[in-house]
């Protein structure tokens, strides 16, 4: 997928307030711990993850989603009723039905003619929304859209700290240990045929390519209250797969890996992060990671990364930035962007 008319213009991002770190994690698993004779600090050894945001007890989502959505806004200069389209595309929805994106639309005043619905593809969903906004745009149906999510760690891993507890094996240990990566945060991604004014940036979407490999679709599973993560199947099989789509973009965009100057990837934790970039043979200096210290935010980590790599001006303009999402599934998509 090549497109000539869509634009990035703004990404808006809330975090939880609540910072919660790793040692705090460790401790009320302590028993499982000491039944394993795991030391302590194993859980920032193996993930690299310092800390992370919960939101409040009983937070809304549509309430998070809509506050990014209104910082996104304000930062391209657009109002509520010039979207077209809002997307929600969080993993954590607020009911089976009707979509979140229900909620929020009404928070945010969407104008009445305009499509609001939920996309849900685990960590991908807002590269998939950006993808399903794009196209819309691209064919002339809309002239601006925007994406929306919003994700919460704090009820799952109370629910699976719980269950660690109670069954202390190894083995739960090992399947449970990616569920206390999570980190909570919402994300909103303004896109827009360029047609609209003010002083601020817009990044020029490239392309994207999509990429699948469903025969792992086992390998992590969230059902309700129970999370269950084959962490070293999905490093083995999600890098080979995140290889295929890496060479799949360069060739679909007719770029090389040279001619990108960053890149922001899924934000899972350290063992990912280099995995991934050497795979893809991109050197560390080219990346930007946020999940030390805020984890993996799911369908809003990269989004947020991306924001905030922005905001320390890490991103430059006129930068080729690959944007790097692979999601359980397993699934893959990669952008190319013009910062």
């Amino acid at each position: 997928m090549k497109y000539t008319k869509v634009f990035i213009d703004a990404i808006g991002y809330e975090l939880g307030p609540n910072v919660v770190t790793s040692s705090e994690l460790e401790k009320r698993i302590l028993p499982m711990l000491d039944a394993l004779h795991i030391p302590a600090g194993q859980l920032e050894a193996l993930t690299g993850i310092r800390e992370r945001r919960w939101w409040d007890p009983g937070f809304a989502l549509s309430e998070g989603a809509a506050r990014a959505g209104r910082k996104a806004l304000e930062q391209a200069d657009l109002v509520a009723a010039d979207l077209g389209v809002l997307i929600y595309s969080g993993v954590c929805r607020e009911n089976s039905e009707p979509a979140t994106a229900a909620a929020v639309a009404h928070k945010l005043g969407i104008r009445p003619d305009a499509a609001v619905y939920d996309i849900s593809n685990a960590c991908l969903g807002v590269l998939n929304g950006i993808l399903d906004m794009a196209n819309r745009i691209e064919l002339g149906q809309i002239k601006a859209g925007l994406v929306v999510s919003c994700e919460t760690s704090r009820e799952i891993n109370d629910s699976m700290i719980a269950s660690m507890l109670v069954d202390r094996s190894f083995e739960n240990f090992r399947l449970s240990l990616a569920t206390l990566t999570g980190g909570s945060g919402a994300a909103a991604v303004v896109l827009t045929d360029g047609s609209f004014g003010g002083p601020h940036k817009k990044h020029r979407l490239l392309g994207g390519v999509y990429r699948s490999a469903c025969e792992h679709h086992k390998l992590c599973i969230w059902h309700r209250d129970h999370m269950s993560t084959d962490a070293t199947a999905v490093l083995k099989y999600g890098v080979e797969l995140g290889r295929k789509t890496w060479e799949a973009l360069l060739a679909e965009l007719g770029l090389g890996a040279n001619d990108f100057a960053k890149v922001i990837c899924h934000q899972v934790g350290g063992a990912h992060k280099k995995n991934v970039l050497d795979a893809l043979g991109i050197p560390a200096e080219k990346d930007f990671s946020t999940y030390e210290y805020l984890g993996n935010m799911g369908t809003a980590a990269l989004p947020v990364a991306a924001a905030i790599a922005d905001e320390r001006e890490f991103l430059a303009p006129g930068d080729n930035t690959a944007f790097l999402g692979i999601g359980s599934g397993l699934n893959t998509i990669m952008l190319g962007v013009k910062w």
